[in-house]
């Protein structure tokens, strides 16, 4: 199948929609500037949506002289904006939809427009709409929370657990105070907000003080905001009657989203691509669907690099999709605290047990040492150096060894991407309790750094031995947020199907894109649902494969990219050009070695050693041999020299036609000037 490198048609019926929900959010009119920034489109798309609405009598150009638009009578009069003065209250009732619900609760950032950078509205809007989320969640047990809390202390008895169970979650709040009753005291509405998030259960005492929520309380009521931003968040209805769990999932995601849009500089940190993460949960489930049909199954997955839990969100959605019945139990650790804070909040929102949601370096302090998972997917930092924690990494490579997480090898201190490769493999469940499953996204330089005996070689060496790897696949370039390079994607598995035991498959998808609408910081390009539905079964067939007349998919055997480093020696020679031979020792009447003649040679693993020599280095250097002690194994591989397709040079003839024309050229405009 051949995919074209095209934006793929939108259904304009689903965009319109989103074009009037943004509208109405902004209370029926705005500025062309205003709600074109809260679509996030590019103004190809903006102005052809708006020119659609107008012709069918849904908007109408407003008065203002910067250019404004308003809802028409027909879909209810166009509510005008209230004095900056009074407090500013949402349309009703609110919008639903995703994309509708989450503008409708961005739309707090006109609040905060000129006291905050709009890098920032996500450090307010994020913990307020948890908070909102957990003060609807717990409305209705409210009052039995705090009677059982009065009982069980009189009692004597420590109340939490008692507490729980009448709120029915695995979190609650014993302040007497709820969002609506903050409103009642103006004058300590700060101090009142303060204590209320200290009602709550330590877990989700955590994240607030993860968000820093206490910093942006002061800040807020130092602008003058706390109070009407509060009363905003009370409009809003968030119980799970209205919004169910996975659609308030979706909610946060899309406000996760936008956050990142705003903070783009940093957003590839901590936010990696939707399709791209669906993408490898594809990878992931692909082999074992079978199982994932039965039902209440569980299963569990892990991300060391959590960041604000894309890659958890997703695969979880994809599990749902494919068996309504099945449970993921999610983990994951993070070491950005901001990061770490959404990814905890999104997990609580959607009913996870955020006691498997940790904070700290996954490297230097690993939160879940003893756990191990069905399935694990990463995207750690591209080639960031781990000095800061260099000492306990080494000295657990030393004293475990295999038995703990870093025995095969410790990469170059300027990248430790391999270091999180080895963490997840220490993380595999044992094949006899039924193995695991890994996706990790990596740059290009874990394929082949290092040589021969280097840390990075070693690893590599030890995930080819063991038959780990399943596959490697090449993804375009700007798919990133923050970075151009070349990516690629290991699937690793201790469970191989038979089939692809003791192989690796190589898919070169560097060509599966689109351009995107509006480019992210250093992401230019996506993937569209039928770029990832074309890789996905180029891996589910197993089998090279073309495209376009240019190879996409090879099978290779997990020995063809290793190879023996030989030192070829020669003798030293005295004036006379004679063989110089040692005197003393083991090596007495044997040629010494010449240092400045040594030589090295790489030879494949898939080839005699001996049979090597005789043919590419005796008929240049007679006199030469091998130092076995010194020879090593090494593994790389070289990715872009399997796909590479020699392209033939045009024709002279052609080349020199094309010369001569522009010569013609540059003559005939020189021959204008001189008149």
């Amino acid at each position: 199948m051949t995919i074209e490198s095209s934006q793929p048609a939108i259904e304009i019926s689903t965009l319109q929609a989103e074009f009037l929900g943004a509208l109405q959010t902004l209370g029926g009119s705005a500025g062309n500037g205003k709600l074109q920034q809260l679509l996030a489109w590019d103004d190809a798309c903006y102005e052809s949506i708006k020119a659609e609405l107008m012709l069918q009598g849904q908007i109408q150009a407003g008065r203002g002289r910067g250019g404004s638009i308003t809802l028409t009578e027909s879909q209810g009069a166009a509510i005008a904006s209230p004095p900056a003065s009074q407090t500013v209250t949402p349309i009703e009732p609110q919008p639903t939809g995703r994309q509708n619900l989450s503008a409708f609760i961005w739309s707090v950032a006109d609040l905060l427009r000129g006291d905050y950078k709009q890098s920032d509205y996500g450090k307010i809007i994020l913990p307020f709409t948890v908070l909102r989320r957990l003060d609807c969640v717990l409305a209705p047990t409210k009052a039995a929370v705090l009677e059982e809390k009065a009982l069980r202390e009189s009692q004597g008895l420590a109340p939490e657990p008692f507490l729980l169970r009448k709120a029915g979650q695995n979190f609650c709040n014993v302040s007497p105070l709820d969002l609506k009753q903050l409103l009642g005291d103006t004058d300590n509405i700060g101090e009142n907000l303060r204590a209320y998030i200290r009602g709550f259960t330590s877990a989700v005492r955590d994240i607030f003080d993860s968000f820093e929520f206490h910093l942006q309380i002061d800040r807020l009521e130092k602008a003058g905001l706390l109070y009407m931003v509060t009363e905003r968040f009370t409009q809003i209805d968030l119980h799970p009657d209205t919004v169910s769990n996975a659609e308030m999932g979706l909610v946060f995601e899309e406000l996760i989203r936008k956050f990142a849009e705003l903070s783009n500089e940093t957003a590839g940190e901590h936010f990696t691509p939707r399709e791209v993460i669906r993408l490898m949960v594809n990878l992931l489930f692909i082999e074992d669907d079978a199982a994932l049909t039965q039902a209440g199954i569980v299963r569990s997955l892990y991300d060391p690099t959590a960041g604000t839990g894309g890659m958890l969100s997703v695969a979880e959605e994809h599990l749902t999709d494919l068996n309504p019945t099945a449970r993921l139990v999610l983990s994951g650790q993070e070491l950005n605290p901001e990061s770490y804070a959404i990814c905890k909040a999104d997990m609580l929102i959607k009913g996870q047990d955020i006691q498997n949601i940790c904070f700290g370096n996954t490297l230097s302090d690993d939160k879940l040492p003893d756990s191990k998972y069905d399935y694990m997917l990463s995207n750690p930092p591209f080639g960031v150096e781990w000095k800061k924690i260099q000492k306990e990494v080494q000295r657990e490579a030393e004293q475990l060894g295999y038995s703990g997480r870093f025995g095969p090898g410790l990469p170059r201190v300027s990248d430790g991407s391999l270091l999180f490769l080895l963490h997840l493999i220490s993380k595999m469940r044992p094949v006899s309790e039924g193995g695991s499953r890994l996706g990790i996204v990596l740059n290009g330089s874990p394929l082949f750094t290092g040589g021969a005996g280097s840390g990075e070689s070693e690893i590599r060496r030890y995930v080819l031995e063991n038959d780990l790897v399943e596959a490697i696949i090449a993804l375009p370039t700007d798919m990133f947020y923050n970075t151009g390079i070349s990516t690629y994607i290991w699937i690793l598995s201790n469970r191989k199907p038979e089939i692809r035991k003791g192989k690796v498959q190589l898919i070169d998808a560097s060509g599966f894109w689109q351009k995107m609408r509006k480019s992210l910081g250093s992401k230019r390009k996506e993937l569209s649902e039928e770029h990832i539905a074309e890789i996905t079964k180029l891996f589910g067939n197993f089998e090279v494969a073309e495209r376009d007349g240019k190879p996409v998919s090879k099978i290779f055997r997990n020995e063809d990219f290793g190879y023996r480093t030989i030192t070829v020696e020669r003798p030293q020679r005295d004036e006379a050009e004679k063989i110089v031979l040692a005197t003393r020792g083991k090596a007495k009447g044997q040629p010494i070695a010449d240092a400045s003649l040594r030589d090295t040679e790489n030879v494949p693993l898939t080839e005699d050693v001996e049979t090597y020599f005789q043919r590419e280095v005796l008929p240049h250097v007679p006199d030469a041999w091998i130092d076995p002690e010194k020879t090593k194994v090494g593994y790389e591989i070289p990715f872009n020299r399997h796909f590479y397709v020699f392209t033939p040079p045009r024709p002279l003839e052609e080349i020199d036609a094309e010369l001569q024309q522009v010569t013609d050229r540059i003559l005939t405009m020189l021959g204008g000037l001189s008149h």
